[in-house]
């Protein structure tokens, strides 16, 4: 997490005042009680200070966001009510689902563009900077996320035909992830339709074993299924490249243009402020 007021970087403080920032942005303006944080800060074995603490925490984070947002006391809790346009995770899981409606539709052209609008945000570790068994669940949350979206957007890609560029990032991913099958099925397509069957098939015969040995299990009903089409050299796992090559690093929105994670932008307003998760 990273803030900026203009071209000059916040100081956020201690993981965990930044786990009590993080925790009011991802409810969405939603009221977060004293007790939820401190539990996202302590756990459950919190010291006797910690209602204290984190009302210290609060106090200096609206100091650190005067000019851009107003945190807020509601019933037995707080808020931080933002755009929600301006919250780059919300943006994330909007585009995300924009692109699930563009596949349902049938339009894999749109939902590749919303897949790169989603993943073009995330830089660096989601929560990065912040502490606490929270921000650690949240983390994974994101992480999963953010890889399912990265699966999905290059499978658009081997769909339209984009095989050569897609490869070397469904190599790296079948390095980082060899269990999941959905990353070895996509390259062993892409493979094969930039005319490399032999090294589909040897995506294959690796992932198998790994498979056994790891799992004690056969490969799934997909990744079968495309290996036996590749035996049979099928012609329709070939496809024209309908669109022609999107840069894959488009320039990022307003207030995302510095590196570290999911940036936050928050509405300024007198100065502009933005925070990155």
């Amino acid at each position: 997490m990273r803030a900026w007021d203009g071209a000059v970087e916040l100081p956020l403080g201690s993981p965990q005042q930044r786990t009590v920032l993080a925790a009011l942005l991802l409810r969405e303006g939603a009221m977060v009680t004293v007790d939820e944080l401190v539990a996202a800060v302590w756990g459950d074995e919190p010291p006797r200070s910690a209602v204290n603490t984190v009302r210290t925490y609060l106090s200096r984070l609206r100091t650190l966001l005067r000019d851009a947002a107003t945190i807020v006391s509601i019933g037995g809790g707080y808020a931080l009510p933002v755009d929600r346009e301006a919250i780059d995770v919300t943006v994330f899981f909007d585009q995300v689902s924009e692109a699930r409606d563009a596949r349902r539709r049938g339009d894999t052209a749109e939902a590749a563009e919303s897949l790169r609008a989603a993943v073009v945000l995330h830089r660096g570790r989601p929560l990065s900077g912040a502490g606490g068994p929270y921000a650690d669940a949240q983390r994974t949350r994101l992480e999963q996320q953010i890889l399912g979206a990265r699966i999905d957007l290059l499978a658009a890609e081997v769909e339209l035909g984009h095989a050569d560029e897609a490869i070397p990032e469904l190599m790296a991913l079948a390095d980082e992830h060899p269990l999941r099958e959905r990353v070895h099925e996509l390259l062993m397509l892409a493979l094969y339709q930039a005319g490399r069957q032999a090294d589909a098939l040897a995506v294959y015969q690796h992932v198998r074993l790994l498979l056994a040995d790891e799992l004690g299990i056969d490969p799934g009903a997909a990744l079968q299924a495309a290996h036996r089409r590749i035996l049979a050299a099928d012609p329709d796992l070939v496809l024209p490249a309908v669109l022609p090559p999107t840069p894959r690093t488009p320039a990022p929105r307003s207030g995302s243009q510095r590196p570290g994670g999911m940036a936050v932008p928050l509405r300024p307003r007198r100065h502009r402020r933005r925070t990155g998760l």
